[in-house]
């Protein structure tokens, strides 16, 4: 079967074209620019377009065209495709497509997805169960991949909301982190959300599992009255003391994720001592509290890369900073994701930012994502206006600026974490390794 990718080089969209690379089909994609993960599908056999989206990318002979959300219906290759009758499929419908063909763990919520989405395919390859795994983000245990082939009936997947993306997927069992306002771009308010993942959990079959965080509000009052077998997880259970002394990585909401990778791997008959034993080996995903050990001239930092990119996020991602490095002075650098996002959650950021246990605060500009923005939002946010309501903070919007302020300020042993979820991780590529 021949695949072409609109987006190809999107987290999402790029681990389902290796999945079909690994089935041996043809595959092809365009982006706009090229990426580490662009050039990791090439070796891998892609063919990959970059540049300007073109109809000329698109052949008579594809069988199939998959399309990241974020492609509009205006899009040369896409039109090209319909106007030639090739199959089109939304990344989220492709997926949805898939789950239907294997037994399907869907973990969703609006933090902690990826992180429980790799943990629980790792504790599931371990345990000899060879499920096949697509998640967000690089998992150091699949060599840096954000896809794993298995030969089982097992597929343990992200699912994200934004879209109601998630209403396409037939889960078996879904895992339900927490519950919070996001992606108000496309939701109306709080009760909007929580209508649309009770939708997604009426997705679950009469057999099926819902497990939840007991501890999340939103989350508690949507289940009150759902029929389904249900199975929570809380911070009272002995559990979570034990993985909170044991993971190697830091964090409550961490502790949290790890436990419903654990409640899950349990319904699926793995022994606890093998779950423990991984969880407590678990390396961390591609930025999510991605640690690492730099150098900043003749300098010696700490360097962390996160995803943080909501509030709720962004709380935990320094406080966990703070609890791992007490003594040691924490520089933070937050490139805002979406104006839409900025401009919704402008008083919890302020609040967020302005209470959080640092020393030093640094704003990029807002990371403008195409065809997610309204003209009327972007005129009425900016980094420079979040910074100014936040005393700590200063305002640079240039990456390569802001790499040269720190480099003229940072002391020896300072620690420094990267957070957002735009290009802002690009910064960490001017500190090279301390080897």
């Amino acid at each position: 079967m021949k695949v072409h990718f609109i987006g190809i080089g999107g987290i999402g969209v790029s681990a389902l074209a290796k999945y079909y690379l690994a089935k041996n089909n043809q595959v092809s994609g365009s982006d706009l620019v090229s990426s580490e993960i662009t050039e990791s599908l090439k070796k891998e056999g892609a063919n990959i377009f970059i540049g300007k989206h073109a109809e000329n990318n698109i052949s008579e002979d594809l069988d199939l065209v998959i399309f990241s959300p974020a492609v509009s219906d205006k899009n040369p290759e896409l039109k090209k495709a319909k106007e030639q009758r090739i199959d089109c499929k939304s990344y989220p419908q492709a997926l949805g497509e898939l789950t239907k063909e294997f037994f399907t763990i869907a973990i969703a919520g609006t933090h902690g997805k990826s992180t429980t989405t790799s943990m629980l395919g790792i504790l599931l390859t371990n345990a000899g169960l060879d499920p096949t795994v697509i998640v967000g983000t690089k998992v150091k245990e699949f060599q840096n991949s954000n896809c794993r082939v298995g030969s089982s009936k097992y597929l343990v997947i992200e699912a994200c909301e934004w879209n109601a993306s998630f209403l396409n997927y037939h889960p078996d069992i879904i895992i339900l982190n927490n519950i919070e306002k996001e992606h108000l771009d496309f939701f109306k308010d709080l009760d909007h959300i929580i209508k649309t993942y009770k939708q997604f959990i009426s997705n679950l079959p009469e057999n099926g599992t819902l497990i939840y965080n007991l501890d999340d509000k939103n989350i508690s009052d949507l289940v009150k009255n759902l029929s389904f077998n249900k199975i929570s997880f809380s911070a009272n259970q002995e559990e979570f003391s034990l993985l909170e002394k044991n993971l190697r990585i830091s964090g409550r909401h961490n502790v949290y994720n790890a436990l419903a990778a654990l409640t899950a791997a349990r319904i699926l008959k793995v022994d606890d001592k093998d779950s423990l034993f991984t969880l407590s080996s678990y390396l961390g995903s591609w930025r999510r509290f991605d640690l690492s050990e730099v150098k900043l001239a003749d300098k010696k930092i700490t360097l962390i890369n996160d995803y943080a990119h909501h509030p709720t996020e962004l709380k935990a991602a320094l406080s966990a900073t703070r609890e791992k490095f007490p003594d040691r002075k924490i520089w933070a650098v937050f490139q805002p994701h979406q104006y839409q996002r900025t401009f919704y959650l402008f008083d919890d950021f302020v609040k967020v930012l302005s209470e959080a246990k640092i020393d030093e605060l640094i704003i990029a500009d807002i990371y403008d994502v195409a065809g997610r923005e309204e003209e009327d939002i972007r005129k009425s946010v900016s980094s420079e206006k979040l910074a100014s309501e936040i005393k700590k903070a200063v305002y640079i919007p240039d990456i390569e600026e802001i790499f040269l302020f720190l480099k003229e300020n940072m002391k020896d042993k300072d620690v420094l974490i990267i957070m957002g979820a735009g290009n802002i991780y690009k910064l960490a590529d001017f500190f090279p390794l301390d080897i």
